[in-house]
C-alpha cells in the first residue's frame, strides 16, 4: 500500500481512475509482504505488485469494470507460481477497490508511511462500506481491529461481512552504489525483513530517497562525484532517520579523488561524510542550527571506550582547526 500512494494520489488529483488491490487471505502460497498492493490504470497500466505478480493478471481482468469494490477469490496454478517464481501454487482472495472509494486522507498517510487500518463491510462479494482507522483511533475499531494492531506487523482477518486489513510500513534501506558492499548491505537487511534495495545511478537513489521515511535509512558506498554527491544532498532534504557513507581513505575517497563542498565535509580536503542527522518529524517545524553533524571517522565494531579526539564534531567546529582559522 505505502509503495503506490504516490501513484493513487497523482491520479485521484487528475481525475485518472485507479483501482487498487490488496491481499486479505492466502492458502499455500508465500508472501513477503502483506502492506504490498497494486494499482490498475486505464490502458493496462499496472503499478505495484503481490506474491510475485502471480495474482496481478487476474486482478487486472477485474480492474474498470465496477464503481464498488469487490471480494475476488484467485486461484494461482502451478504455471502461475512456477513463472512468479513462488515455491507453489494455491489460492488467494484479494480486494479490488476503485482509488476515489477509500476513506479520504489513506494516501496522505500512506505516504508519512503511517499504520493504517481498512475495515471492510461487504454483502456478497461487493464492498458496501469501508472506514479508517489509525492508531488513535483503533480502539474504536473493535477486537478484530485492536489484536491486528497490536500485533505489530500488516495483516488481514475476515470475520464474518467484515474484511479487515492492517498495514504496517516495513523498514526500507537504499544502498547507493554498483559495489559489492552495497549488494552484501541489500542480502543482510533482507534477511531480517527490511524492503532492501541497490541504487546505482543518480537518477533512481533520489527518487528511491525522495520516498523514504524517519524509520529507513541510506548507505552510500559509491566512489563517483555525480552519485555520491546526488545521494547524499538527497538524503540530508529527505526525512530519512539516518544517512551512512563510506570512508576509503585519500586516494578512494567516496567522490572519486574530488572534494565534496565544506558544507558536506568535516573540513576541506576530508575523505569523511556525514553520516548522522536528526530531522524534525514535521516539514512545517523550523530549521535548526546550519551546523551539520558529521562523523569524522567510522566507530569500529568494538563497544569499548573511545580513546582519542571526540567522533562528533559540527563543520564549524573542523574549520576552527585548520592553520589560521581563529573562528
Amino acid at each position: 500500500m505505502y509503495g503506490v500512494a504516490l501513484t493513487v494520489l497523482a491520479c485521484l488529483r487528475s481525475g485518472t481512475r485507479a483501482d487498487v488491490a490488496w491481499l486479505v487471505e492466502a492458502e499455500g502460497l508465500t508472501v513477503a509482504d502483506w502492506s504490498d498492493a497494486v494499482v490498475f490504470t486505464p490502458g493496462g497500466g499496472r503499478i505495484g505488485g503481490m506474491a510475485g505478480g502471480a495474482l496481478d493478471g487476474q486482478l487486472a481482468d477485474q480492474a474498470g469494470r465496477r464503481d464498488a469494490g469487490r471480494l475476488i477469490d484467485i486461484e494461482v496454478s502451478e504455471i502461475d507460481a512456477l513463472i512468479a517464481r513462488l515455491p507453489s501454487s494455491g489460492s488467494a482472495r484479494c480486494l479490488l477497490v476503485p482509488a476515489e472509494r477509500l476513506p479520504e486522507g489513506l494516501w496522505d498517510l500512506a505516504i508519512a508511511r503511517e499504520p493504517i487500518c481498512l475495515v471492510c463491510t461487504v454483502q456478497g462479494d461487493e464492498v458496501v462500506d469501508i472506514s479508517l482507522h489509525t492508531t488513535g483511533t483503533v480502539v474504536d475499531g473493535g477486537e478484530t481491529v485492536e489484536r491486528l494492531f497490536a500485533a505489530g506487523k500488516s495483516g488481514s482477518a475476515v470475520t464474518g461481512d467484515q474484511v479487515v486489513s492492517v498495514f504496517r510500513a516495513v523498514p526500507q534501506l537504499v544502498a547507493v552504489g554498483d559495489t559489492d558492499v552495497a549488494a552484501a548491505l541489500v542480502e543482510l537487511a533482507s534477511r531480517i525483513g527490511w524492503n532492501a534495495r541497490v541504487a546505482a545511478d543518480s537518477g533512481s537513489a533520489t527518487g528511491m530517497i525522495a520516498m523514504l521515511s524517519g524509520q529507513d535509512k541510506v548507505v552510500v558506498t559509491a566512489h563517483e562525484l555525480e552519485l555520491a554527491g546526488a545521494a547524499l544532498m538527497a538524503a540530508l532534504e529527505s526525512d530519512v532517520g539516518r544517512n551512512g557513507c563510506r570512508r576509503t581513505g585519500p586516494t578512494g575517497s567516496p567522490t572519486g579523488g574530488s572534494r565534496i563542498s565544506p558544507e558536506y565535509m568535516g573540513r576541506p580536503g576530508s575523505t569523511s561524510a556525514p553520516i548522522h542527522r536528526e530531522r524534525s518529524r514535521s516539514r512545517s517545524s523550523p530549521r535548526r542550527s546550519q551546523k551539520t553533524p558529521v562523523i569524522t571517522s567510522f566507530p569500529t565494531p568494538s563497544r569499548g571506550v573511545h580513546e582519542g579526539p571526540p567522533l562528533h564534531s559540527t563543520v564549524d567546529d573542523r574549520r576552527r582547526e585548520l592553520p589560521g582559522r581563529t573562528g
